[in-house]
């Protein structure tokens, strides 16, 4: 984890820019598979009816600095799609606490597979459940993406589980609006460039394009590449294993790494921002919510936890405002920033550029 280390020296050498009003965007990315474990339709079924039940209530419970109650985002397996399962989904959303988007586990793919994977998959979301959003300037169907087995671009070192090193580039032509893999680690599909938001320009002769890439900055609008929104990657000292080396915190919420307000601070100190705008930190973890020991964790006091310990250390801070988003609003505001739009307001930055359906 050298990478890291070198990250975060550069972080504590660079003059503090925390003065005034801050913010503080969360977004949460669910790999939601309902078939994990190749459990069969009834069980799925099951498992995405616990959400569709306990989920909505939940959130119902916690408002942000702007009224707002928590949006989760499922994103839904291209290859595990169930019409059933997808209604029920559709449940959630249509009570204001959730947005669905694309999750792909794939191997060995074509590039010619990959694209009509895609497109026949945002099509059935958008046409026949609403799910999904519009691109105001192509009025094309747009989605945020997540790669199954974190294997983005060709990413593993064996090959497995992709297959595409043009995968960016189709990704893109698709319509999606940014990727929320990130971060991996430990896995060694993790990048070398971490804690950022930025672009990654598709070299379609190598794997892995997306080690590497251009920040997204404010006042600045990039017309080439795939927009990449990670995760915080630190190291937590303060859990160890052994007592004697410290654990990679990398965003993950799960019933074996429960949440503390420590890791939640570490989140915040990883300042993930879109250049020249550091007043605002975004903060994107990741989930497997359908994994029946997460669901039992989550639904069962540990979303409850996050978002108390969210709202109670964002409060004490007279100047901090926490902003609860999903995906795609997350990658609005960041479009936002980058047109020179005010932090201020808040809610017209969420649908800057690409608009949610209604029914």
């Amino acid at each position: 984890m050298l990478v890291y280390g070198i990250d975060r020296l550069a972080k504590l050498l660079k003059p503090s820019h925390k003065q005034g009003k801050q913010h503080v965007f969360f977004c949460i990315c669910d790999h939601f598979e309902p078939l994990v474990g190749n459990a069969d339709h009834g069980t799925g079924y099951k498992r995405v009816e616990q959400w569709r039940n306990a989920f909505p209530k939940l959130a119902q419970r916690y408002r942000d600095s702007d009224g707002c109650i928590p949006k989760y985002t499922f994103f839904y397996p291209a290859e595990e799609y169930q019409r059933t399962h997808a209604e029920m989904l559709g449940d959630i959303c249509n009570q204001g606490c959730g947005e669905v988007e694309i999750h792909l586990h794939h191997h060995n793919d074509t590039a010619e597979n990959f694209r009509k994977t895609i497109l026949d998959f945002k099509s059935v979301l958008f046409k026949e459940h609403g799910f999904l959003s519009l691109d105001k300037e192509t009025n094309e169907i747009a989605y945020g993406f997540i790669h199954g087995n974190w294997a983005l671009d060709n990413a593993r070192k064996d090959g497995c589980m992709c297959g595409l090193n043009n995968e960016l580039t189709i990704l893109r032509e698709t319509g999606c609006y940014a990727d929320f893999t990130l971060p991996s680690a430990p896995d060694s599909t993790q990048t070398r460039k971490i804690n950022s938001i930025y672009y990654s320009i598709d070299d379609p002769k190598q794997p892995k394009s997306h080690d590497s890439g251009i920040d997204a900055v404010a006042g600045r609008q990039m017309n080439d590449g795939l927009l990449m929104v990670q995760g915080p990657l630190l190291f937590n000292f303060r859990s160890r294993k052994w007592g004697i080396v410290p654990r990679i915190e990398n965003g993950e919420i799960c019933h074996d790494n429960t949440l503390n307000n420590a890791r939640i601070e570490l989140w915040l100190q990883a300042g993930i921002t879109v250049k020249g705008r550091e007043d605002c930190i975004f903060i994107k973890v990741h989930t497997h919510g359908c994994y029946p020991p997460n669901a039992h964790y989550l639904l069962g006091g540990g979303l409850d936890s996050l978002f108390e310990s969210l709202q109670g250390l964002c409060s004490k801070a007279s100047d901090t405002s926490l902003h609860y988003l999903s995906a795609r609003e997350m990658a609005n505001i960041i479009k936002a920033m980058e047109a020179k739009r005010d932090a201020g307001d808040i809610m017209e930055m969420k649908n800057f550029r690409y608009q949610q359906r209604h029914k």
